[in-house]
């Protein structure tokens, strides 16, 4: 662990991007491959597998109280150090007295984190936490710590430790990315490449894929990309990834996140299938009183969301749908290869096959939501999302009109030739909304409001990215509800970086969907521009921080908006 903590100092030391890769392909063939192995999940900042489902549960107020007892200080000595650093575990190495015999082995402390992870309670958790930190040096310490909360802070992500392997090992960089993404173990896939068998690595079933990402584009440049666009509604409700394995299904969100325990009635309705499947799609709130049938708001679908447990009453409520558009992999194969156009023949034969399975999947994109009478709980519908083509602007103008009376945000426009590339945005798959401009920015400082809010935090400064780095665009302080300000207060309290009385910087993590009236230049923000009267339209609960836009996105809205 020594020698994993003094990398973790080097590449830290260290802006750049290939003496970064360097030092951790030197140090992960410095060790044994078991070693290298466990070093690259934690490299990858997480203290396990991404496919496993283990976690340690352990809190910042766990960590806090055994870094104060071990290091005999008193809570206003650790708080000031905390202040300083922002940071656990470099509080940590701060703090805690260096004594004879310290020091563990890297495998000691996986076996450690496995131990306190089976733990049952604080307290069981807490004496197994104590006696591994007390084994540690200060500065394994640091790191033990920064592993455990999944927060590193090293300037390193799972990319650059994919490089890295690449690089040790003599494999080249697709090999080790598409091993990484089918096993969802950044550890055996350093291992198949010490082996030389990276092409070995199969999809792991239940481990969900990146989504393959549209990217924005207005109506008189769509078509200039590619012939013969297919052409899909783009709906209100959140992406999601469904593995069908068997009698189980398990359904992911955008960020791999499983939410099947949000909407109980799909596997139902997706576990029939003939075949091993992975499907992409959009579960929306689904109205079935009409003949016709339509996708709702997403503010009907919010209701549904985060729930450990969604009643018989909730799921007649808030119907939905679950609108398939792709598909990944079937038979055991992998498809994301494939032409989307053979993709989607594919997908067309799968849902159309004959199956067991109470509600049947509908090929319609008009068909009703159908209940089984007698049931206590709503059954779903499985829907092909309905395919249209599209050549001409004209053409596209009335697919948008259409989508637009059917209730949708606008047009999703693809490439039927495009392969599915996973987590990344292209110009294969656009998107076309023609609606008050929006933003997905990152939340990085938060103020407490003023009369009936004095005491929440709900005045919010965000940004965009440019580059690898957040600069502030613009503060919001409308469009949530109370229920969502005071959720939100009790996350920004427990996640702050520097509490500086009436306003806190916070981690960067929540991401918001903002709408505004225009936008200007500005040297009042970083970004270099200023939006006018913004206001939060939700927060973006299915996005990763790096999701959200980039300044090119800004300046390309300012520009258009300068033409208009």
């Amino acid at each position: 662990m020594k020698r994993f903590a003094e990398a973790c100092e080097q590449i830290a030391s260290t802006t750049k991007k290939l003496p970064k890769t360097a030092i951790v392909a030197d140090y992960l063939k410095s060790g044994t491959a078991e070693e290298a192995a466990t070093s690259a999940v934690y490299l990858s900042g997480r203290a396990f597998p991404v496919y496993e489902e283990t976690t340690l549960q352990v809190g910042g107020a766990l960590l806090w109280r055994v870094v104060e007892e071990l290091s005999g200080k008193s809570e206003v000595e650790l708080t000031a150090a905390y202040r300083k650093h922002g940071d656990l575990g470099a509080v940590a190495s701060q703090v805690l007295p260096a004594k004879p015999r310290q020091g563990l082995g890297v495998l000691e402390v996986s076996a450690a984190f496995r131990a306190i992870a089976a733990a049952r309670g604080p307290a069981a958790k807490g004496v197994l936490l104590r006696e591994l930190l007390s084994r540690a040096t200060p500065l394994e310490a640091k790191y033990i710590i920064k592993t455990a909360t999944g927060d590193l802070r090293i300037g390193l992500k799972e990319s650059l430790v994919e490089e890295a392997i690449a690089r040790a090992y003599g494999a080249t960089l697709p090999e080790v990315q598409r091993a990484n993404m089918l096993l969802g173990d950044i550890g055996e896939t350093l291992k198949l490449a010490t082996a030389g068998r990276l092409g070995e690595a199969r999809l792991r079933m239940f481990h969900p894929l990146g989504f393959m990402l549209a990217s924005p584009a207005a109506s008189e440049e769509a078509l200039s990309y590619f012939a013969d666009a297919l052409v899909e509604d783009k709906y209100d409700g959140i992406r999601a990834q469904a593995h069908c394995s068997g009698g189980e299904v398990r359904i992911f969100s955008r960020t791999r996140d499983e939410i099947t325990e949000s909407f109980p009635e799909l596997p139902d309705a997706l576990s029939g299938l003939p075949q091993d499947a992975v499907l992409d799609g959009e579960i929306v709130a689904w109205s079935y009183l009409t003949q016709s049938g339509r996708a709702l708001p997403f503010s009907a679908l919010q209701q549904r969301l985060g729930r450990k447990r969604v009643s018989p009453e909730m799921m007649r409520q808030v119907p939905v749908a679950y609108l398939v558009f792709d598909l990944l992999y079937a038979a055991g194969e992998m498809l994301i290869d494939w032409p989307l156009r053979e993709r989607a023949q594919t997908l067309g034969a799968l849902l159309a096959a004959p199956r067991r399975t109470r509600v049947s999947i509908s090929r319609d994109p008009q068909s009703r939501l159908l209940f089984e009478p007698g049931l206590q709980a709503a059954t779903a519908q499985v829907i092909r999302a309905p395919v249209y083509q599209a050549s001409t602007p004209e053409e596209l103008d009335k697919l948008f009109d259409a989508a637009q009376e059917r209730g949708n945000e606008g047009l999703m426009i693809k490439d039927p030739n495009s392969v599915y590339t996973p987590g990344r945005r292209g110009k294969s798959w656009l998107k076309l909304k023609r609606e008050l401009a929006t933003l997905d920015v990152v939340v990085t400082a938060v103020e407490y409001g003023h009369g009936k809010r004095i005491g929440v935090l709900s005045d919010y400064t965000f940004a965009v990215w440019d580059g690898e780095r957040l600069v502030n665009i613009g503060k919001a302080y409308s469009g949530l509800t109370d229920a969502e300000i005071a959720q939100m207060t009790q996350w920004f309290l427990e996640h702050t970086v520097d509490d500086q009385g009436f306003r806190r910087e916070v981690e960067p993590k929540i991401v918001l969907e903002v709408a505004f009236n225009n936008m200007m230049r500005s040297d009042r923000h970083e970004s270099g521009y200023a939006l006018r009267f913004p206001r939060i339209v939700r927060i973006r609960t299915d996005k990763l921080p790096e999701d959200a836009d980039q300044i090119e996105r800004v300046r390309e809205i300012y520009e258009k908006q300068r033409k208009n």
